[in-house]
């Protein structure tokens, strides 16, 4: 009999880590969504061309003074033989020989914070650094953010609705293991009932139980989901320039939290149910 309710238990808890391990990713894809976001805004430049006339020490003395605007993530130098350089990758070596002097101005490529990657916000970051006398024009493709914005947002709400699901089938299948376990056990509470037992006497070793079946389950789904991301991150690196490591002890806490509560309400609700059945309901 004990054999049985061990392998019983262990079934249990291997049962609720892996719905817990599912919760555990689907919270790490929630915690990082605003990271996964940013990271695709920051990944857009905005191009500064300086007037023709600029010199590229007056040109690194004007990026310097930009490092202090707010809205500024970093920025990169390109000198006028390095923008002739790659107009030539593009167009050829000759592109040049139909014109008298070089058109390619020293020229700032600028990523902005997240925050700043927005239509609005770009008009007025365009208009902050355009104001200066060195600078003969600001571009960005205006099309390029509103489908970025567009797409995150249709992202993150498909994301939401797939985090939602998984945590309802995730609350349904615990809730399945645990009342399969607790069911198995219908009599003893039946017993218990006869000679006198309260509901809140029944209730508490089975609680309990459920406290510890809740974190020995998080326990094994936690040392899963550790694994899973160690291996990620040494086989995929710049994942992790979007994923924060220090965000894993918040889902560490959510897995603890989700497999604690839905093993106790799950246990709650089935004793109290079975608390409640007369002897000739406990066949069925």
């Amino acid at each position: 009999m004990r054999r049985r309710l061990a392998n019983a238990y262990l079934s249990s808890v291997i049962s609720i880590s892996l719905v817990l391990l599912l919760v555990g990713v689907a919270s790490m894809l929630l915690v990082n969504a605003k990271g996964v976001s940013d990271y695709f805004k920051e990944n857009m430049q905005v191009s500064v061309m300086m007037r023709q006339d600029v010199s590229e020490e007056a040109a690194l003395q004007y990026m310097k003074k930009l490092e202090n605007e707010s809205f500024i993530k970093n920025m990169d130098f390109i000198s006028k033989e390095q923008g002739q350089q790659e107009m030539a990758e593009m167009l050829g070596e000759d592109f040049l020989d139909v014109f008298e002097t070089s058109p390619i101005p020293a020229s700032i490529n600028v990523t902005l914070n997240a925050d700043y990657v927005s239509s609005d916000s770009l008009e007025v970051v365009k208009g902050r650094i355009g104001a200066s006398d060195l600078v003969e024009e600001v571009v960005y493709q205006t099309s390029l953010v509103d489908a970025l914005n567009a797409n995150l947002s249709k992202i993150s709400l498909i994301l939401a609705v797939f985090i939602g699901l998984m945590l309802f089938i995730s609350f349904v299948l615990i809730n399945n293991t645990v009342r399969l376990n607790v069911f198995a056990r219908r009599f003893t509470i039946h017993t218990m009932k006869l000679v006198g037992a309260t509901r809140s006497f029944i209730r508490a070793p089975f609680l309990v139980q459920a406290v510890f079946q809740g974190l020995f389950s998080a326990f094994v789904a936690i040392i899963v989901l550790v694994g899973l991301m160690y291996f990620v991150r040494s086989e995929f690196v710049q994942l992790f320039e979007i994923f924060k490591l220090e965000l894993l002890l918040l889902v560490i806490g959510i897995v603890i939290v989700s497999g604690v509560v839905i093993c106790l309400l799950s246990t709650w609700f089935v004793v109290n149910k079975l608390v409640s059945l007369k002897k000739d309901e406990l066949y069925y």
